[in-house]
């Protein structure tokens, strides 16, 4: 399992009604999508839960790199690049990945917490810790999926998750899901990741 993510992040007064007509428009081209667990098309609006920003920022969880280098290198990338410019796109080693009590529901928000991996720190057990934690946030009721990955060459841990229903109040960054696309769902190795 690998996760990708970048983020536009737009300027204050930016439409973002943009951004919702295109996932409108072309969010359906990755639901069959080989090799890709699933897509979240996620939004933060300044002003709106917590969100100093406007931001686009789609977060993609890959059952294969092939699939995710044929959507980067094969001209599915490329729209966005045309359209809002090259971001930087985040990968993060997969972790963890567990279906939530609310596995069955439509995700209206997501939650991603980036965090570093401190110096010094005792690697194994702390990426048992993340487990543990992808393991106790998936339980929630409210709770779509939950996943765990980290940057080794930032050396920065990611925890994400998606929700059904009201905005999440837990700590993180808190994003509107416009649409997901999730044709591997079912095929995304669940639990431990080593």
């Amino acid at each position: 399992m690998h996760a990708l993510q970048y983020e536009l992040t737009l300027p204050a007064g930016y439409d973002m009604g943009i951004v919702r007509d295109r996932v409108a428009r072309v969010g359906h081209l990755l639901d069959d999508w080989d090799g890709l667990g699933f897509k979240a098309y996620l939004v933060r609006e300044r002003g709106a839960h917590g969100s100093p920003v406007n931001q686009y920022a789609p977060f993609y969880l890959w059952n294969t790199v092939e699939g995710m280098n044929r959507f980067l290198w094969g001209g599915a990338f490329q729209g966005l690049v045309d359209d809002f410019g090259r971001p930087e796109a985040r990968q993060w080693s997969g972790l963890a990945f567990e279906e939530g009590g609310a596995a069955g529901a439509r995700a209206d928000f997501a939650v991603r917490r980036r965090e570093p991996v401190p110096d010094g720190a005792e690697l194994s057990g702390l990426m048992a810790d993340a487990v543990r934690e992808t393991r106790r946030t998936a339980a929630g009721d409210d709770v779509v999926l939950a996943a765990a990955a980290v940057d080794t060459a930032r050396w920065e841990l990611v925890h994400f998750s998606l929700r059904a229903h009201a905005a999440p109040r837990d700590e993180g960054d808190v994003f509107e899901v416009l649409h997901m696309s999730a044709p591997g769902r079912d095929r995304l190795p669940r639990g431990r990741q080593w």
